[in-house]
């Protein structure tokens, strides 16, 4: 059983959403970093917002072939 991160605030949750920004601009998707630190997509995608990261476009990370 997977167990909750405990809820981050103030300025712990600036630094949490920092670092998870610079996962994101490395290239990393949001389902990566959710599994990769343990948080849910949506936590993931908040903190982004969060840190004032302009989100890619859905399916922008993934090489097309056609």
């Amino acid at each position: 059983m997977r167990t909750r991160n405990p809820a981050v605030t103030g300025d712990e949750r600036l630094a949490v959403a920092e670092d998870l920004a610079e996962l994101y601009h490395q290239g990393s998707s949001i389902r990566g970093i959710a599994a990769r630190t343990g948080r849910s997509y949506g936590c993931v995608h908040q903190l982004l917002l969060d840190a004032g990261v302009t989100l890619r476009p859905r399916g922008s990370a993934r090489i097309r072939t056609h």
